[in-house]
């Protein structure tokens, strides 16, 4: 049932269903009937060059040149923010030495320094998603996080420069960077109301608040958005301002064919939460910047004004981009490896112990190899040390506790049994953190069964993982296994990582017993 809040935004301003049904009639091709197609082409708000329809039927030689005006904006928009806080800096750095009578005659040195400051701060910008251009322009919400990039950096220069210089320094580097995404952003706002330099957006959900959060962008075009359709289960609407493109489940063919840049969330009451989970994180390659509506938007979140968008009063939360980009896989294989080679140095006495002993107690081979799912469904297959003393069916038998000794319960209650996995973990097969490797059998089993189990297989396998350092291994619940799974690959960072495996340390230390972080 729609909220009070819906009601009053649907009879506001004469009642956007009214304007919704005197949009329809002003731009009769972008009503339901036209489909996706006709609407991405002859929509009131798309370009009909943007489509690949349009391109295709245009031939080959008119194809490449649509390609590129869709592009273009997008190049113009990523690159803006870095270039206007490039010039800034540079600016800070030569009136900040100009200020204080230190521009000139220090060498070599201060230039070094004064050209690290400026990668530093881009770095530091960069790594808080600030320049990531927002769909509300407004820098004020910026400025501390601005203070903090430009400020913190300046400080490590102490130990080289004089006081003096460092403070001018900063004061400018901020108050410039500032300045120049000030005029960045009207520029950028003029722009938008011109028709230029805008972006394809749709929304997801297409009951009365994301129509009128559809009609908005058309409202309102200083943020810069085309709404180029909406998307919800349930029948189609013949009311709506733009093209009702079918179901969420059409997403990624729908931001794929029409280049979305901008995907809005609204909350419906015909679609399901949990089939809207999956439909993003199957989406979320493609590149587009997702924004979550919050249910209660009405009321003040203790998020900080720097982390929310906005669009006309109604605020957004902006979703982590993919986490496991080339560049943060390579980061992850980097602590990978050099960790890897830290401990493989340290349990190379224990584990030659190790083996020892297993193949004395039991008559065995003391390494166990066994095939497990990795990333994106890869097969390896892992090394452990023996911990039963008679071996039933591992591939698709779940449990087999009444076989384990009390010394292999002992390997396992500790995860001794998990270090010849740091020969799989340099050879690229696992990580050290991540969602633990399940045998194909299971895995296939309950990818049917969990929902969203596969889930867990979009970053590489670990020899321990947030579901383990909560205590949830051996024969516990796989749903809550696979939540905490996917908890992890949302939010991984390289600082969760060390967090699990100190974690993992502390439950070693303290005999299987397990620590909460």
């Amino acid at each position: 049932m729609p909220s009070d809040s819906e009601h009053a935004l649907a009879t506001s301003r004469a009642g956007p269903r009214a304007r919704l049904r005197g949009s329809l009639r002003a731009h009769p091709a972008s009503g339901p009937s036209a489909g996706p197609s006709a609407g991405a082409s002859a929509g009131p708000s798309a370009e009909p060059s943007a489509g690949p329809s349009a391109g295709a039927g245009a031939g080959a030689g008119r194809g490449a040149p649509a390609v590129v005006r869709r592009r273009a904006p997008a190049v113009v928009r990523r690159l803006a923010l870095p270039a206007a806080d490039t010039v800034a800096l540079a600016a800070a750095v030569a009136l900040s030495g100009a200020s204080t009578g230190q521009g000139n005659g220090r060498g070599t040195t201060d230039s070094l320094l004064c050209v690290l400051y400026v990668v530093t701060v881009l770095v530091v910008l960069a790594a808080g998603r600030q320049h990531r251009l927002r769909i509300c322009l407004r820098v004020s919400d910026q400025a501390g996080r601005i203070g903090i990039a430009t400020t913190g950096p300046a400080l490590a220069l102490l130990a080289w420069l004089p006081g003096t210089r460092v403070l001018a320094l900063a004061l400018w580097a901020a108050g410039l960077v500032f300045a120049c995404r000030l005029v960045l952003c009207v520029a950028l706002r003029g722009a938008h109301r011109r028709g230029l330099l805008t972006e394809p957006a749709v929304v997801v959900g297409a009951g009365t608040f994301g129509a009128y959060v559809a009609e908005l962008m058309r409202t309102h075009p200083e943020f810069g958005l085309r709404p180029m359709g909406l998307l919800d289960d349930g029948p189609p609407r013949r009311d709506l301002s733009v093209p009702w493109m079918g179901s969420p489940s059409n997403l990624s063919d729908v931001v794929q064919r029409l280049g979305i840049r901008r995907v809005i969330v609204c909350f419906s009451s015909d679609s399901r939460d949990e089939d809207i989970v999956t439909v993003m994180r199957a989406s979320r390659p493609l590149g587009a910047d997702v924004y979550v509506v919050p249910r209660l938007y009405e009321l003040g979140m203790a998020v900080p004004r720097g982390c929310l968008d906005e669009i006309w009063g109604i605020p957004l939360i902006p979703l982590r981009g993919s986490g496991h980009s080339r560049a943060a896989l390579a980061l992850k294989r980097c602590f990978d490896v050099v960790l890897c080679l830290v401990l493989f140095a340290l349990a190379a006495p224990l584990m030659a112990a190790l083996t020892v002993a297993i193949r004395l107690r039991s008559g065995q081979p003391a390494l166990f190899r066994q095939a497990r799912v990795t990333r994106e469904e890869r097969v390896v297959e892992i090394v452990k040390l023996r911990t039963l003393a008679v071996h039933a069916d591992h591939d698709t038998r779940w449990t087999a506790a009444e076989h384990l000794s009390p010394w292999g319960r002992w390997l396992r209650a500790t995860h001794m049994d998990e270090l010849p996995q740091l020969v799989n973990v340099m050879r690229g097969d696992m990580s050290l953190v991540g969602p633990r490797p399940e045998r194909p059998h299971f895995a296939e089993r309950f990818s049917r069964e969990i929902p969203r189990y596969a889930g867990r297989t979009r970053m590489p396998a670990g020899m321990t993982g947030w579901a383990q350092v909560n205590g949830l291994n051996g024969d516990t619940s796989i749903f809550e296994r696979a939540r905490f799974d996917n908890y992890y690959v949302e939010y991984w960072s390289v600082w969760l990582d060390v967090v699990i495996l100190a974690s993992t340390l502390a439950t070693v230390v303290r005999g299987g017993r397990r620590v909460r972080s």
